[in-house]
């Protein structure tokens, strides 16, 4: 191969690659006729629409597996995304952060837009840190919680498509079965701990929801949103409290960089202790496929086996 042909093959190779990456991210697949469109931004939201609406509804997720959504931005193909949808379903309590001017924006519009703290009462949900106006949105760790959600949407679902309503409710009472058995799953698996063994240890704020419900102490390195970053002080203050409290292991979370929890073992380690990483935690994300914890339901029930296998 001479010269020049190995130069016109290494600028069609960039013309392509240019090309691949104007056009973004491959489009969703088109939601099959007479269903309704539903955009949930979270993967916990994108589960509970297609569970809730199962039958009569086509659902796509913004965010994948791992995703952040404290620091997701839309993209302009999201946007779209959600123009054309029927609902667009969303956390709110400022989980995702970065999107507030856009859900205001598709307020009035002929979407249906639904967040899920609609359904909440205030008296439920744990401040924001020191600001008693702002709350903790992390509320699916309760899986009380959940259940409300899940009657929001199912309420939603039946205002936006109303022929629909016998099916939103039936798929309601089942799963609300379902997870009534996963919280009593997890109270007893908690209860194989001895209370002062209950100490969760993670790389941000957001189990304080699951810590009250079922009774465990709670302590992140990061604040309730990951866009705040920890600072030395944070990881010499939190390696300082497993040191007292001797604490068996501490936490990953699968949408949050391991480098911050694992600066706090090795400054435990500093401190002539040592502290094991218990494993890898679903915060604001469900698992994959692979993982096995590719549902809701499943991602909590890995959750907890985890804490307490670790906590031993």
């Amino acid at each position: 191969m001479n010269k020049k042909t190995m130069f016109l093959l290494a600028a069609l190779l960039v013309m392509s690659l240019l090309l691949s990456a104007c056009t973004g991210p491959a489009a969703k697949e088109p939601a099959p006729e007479g269903k309704l469109k539903i955009v949930a931004t979270t993967t916990m939201l994108s589960d509970l629409a297609s569970i809730i609406g199962d039958g009569r509804v086509h659902v796509d997720g913004l965010m994948g597996p791992g995703i952040d959504p404290h620091l997701y931005q839309a993209s302009a193909g999201d946007v779209t995304l959600m123009q054309k949808a029927d609902v667009v379903l969303y956390n709110g309590l400022h989980l995702e952060g970065k999107m507030a001017d856009l859900f205001e924006k598709l307020q009035g519009t002929r979407q249906k837009v639904i967040s899920i703290e609609e359904g909440l009462d205030v008296s439920t949900l744990l401040e924001w840190e020191s600001d008693s106006s702002i709350h903790d949105p992390h509320v699916w760790f309760d899986v009380s919680l959940w259940k409300l959600g899940a009657k929001t949407l199912a309420a939603g679902l039946t205002e936006a498509d109303p022929e629909g309503k016998a099916v939103y409710e039936a798929n309601l009472e089942a799963y609300l079965r379902e997870l009534d058995d996963l919280d009593t799953y997890v109270h007893n698996r908690a209860k194989e701990l001895p209370e002062e063994k209950r100490v969760l240890v993670t790389a941000h704020d957001a189990f304080q929801y699951f810590g009250k419900a079922y009774g465990f102490e709670v302590r992140g390195l990061q604040g309730i949103s990951t866009d705040a970053e920890a600072g030395t002080s944070d990881v010499s203050e939190l390696a300082k409290f497993i040191v007292e409290r001797e604490i068996k292991a501490i936490f990953l979370e699968s949408s949050v960089p391991p480098k911050t929890i694992q600066a706090v073992q090795a400054a435990v380690k500093a401190r002539g202790f040592d502290v094991g990483i218990g494993g890898e935690l679903y915060s604001d994300s469900i698992g994959d496929e692979k993982s096995g914890a590719d549902t809701y339901i499943k991602t909590v029930k890995a959750n907890i086996d985890i804490i307490v296998d670790a906590l031993k």
